[in-house]
């Protein structure tokens, strides 16, 4: 599969349409991690995003896939960094992938194998390199570095390079990242460590963004 038809797929017009990826890193013990993401969905996400940066992450993924069967979601792999955890991304039945950083054959990889993939960028090389590498979208990391303003100056020469800011981003600013071009926000610690209250105000902050 292309680029472009990952670009094009379903999973990429997804991530377009509801514009913020929930980011859960290491939400422990299991059954707390199914209970947020039953609120969260219930509060309006769609797309979700577990990290691979501990030893159950893949098994949690497959867990959240499962619990989640017949809700219309994705939940796709975070914090992919090397070969055998794109593989195990694979077989846990990832949506997508996103990585920090950008490694050209791991996502060379993740193209190869038909898998919508995020890799991450902060310059406008790099940026660049990683979009006509044929990455599905750019993970802007970490966004709050930089500011809303950058996305703004970004696109400006760069106007079809999609960007997903991610990396302090929260109530306070995600709204900025949208409306400066982002195609969407992924949203993690403002998630995790907020109140119910607060995680619901958060993901109908973002709906309410004018696309």
């Amino acid at each position: 599969m292309s680029a472009a038809d990952l670009r094009g797929g379903p999973v990429a017009a997804a991530i377009r349409r509801h514009r913020l990826i929930a980011v859960l890193r290491r939400v422990q013990p299991r059954d707390a991690l199914l209970r947020l993401v039953d609120e969260l969905a219930d509060a309006g996400v769609r797309v979700f995003e577990i990290t691979l940066d501990a030893p159950e992450g893949a098994g949690d993924l497959a867990a959240v896939r499962a619990h989640l069967a017949g809700r219309d979601c994705l939940v796709g792999a975070g914090t992919v960094l090397r070969g055998e955890q794109l593989e195990a991304a694979r077989e846990a039945g990832a949506d997508f992938g996103v990585s920090p950083l950008l490694d050209p054959g791991l996502l060379g990889w993740a193209l190869d194998d038909g898998l919508p993939f995020i890799p991450g960028s902060m310059t406008p090389t790099e940026t660049a390199t990683a979009w006509d590498a044929g990455a599905t979208f750019v993970k802007l990391f970490p966004a709050s570095a930089v500011g809303p303003a950058f996305v703004r100056e970004l696109r400006g020469p760069l106007p079809d390079v999609q960007l997903i800011p991610t990396g302090g981003v929260d109530a306070q600013n995600a709204g900025a990242f949208l409306a400066a071009g982002a195609a969407a926000v992924g949203i993690g610690s403002a998630i995790t460590r907020g109140t119910p209250e607060e995680r619901r105000a958060l993901v109908e902050s973002v709906v309410r963004v004018p696309s």
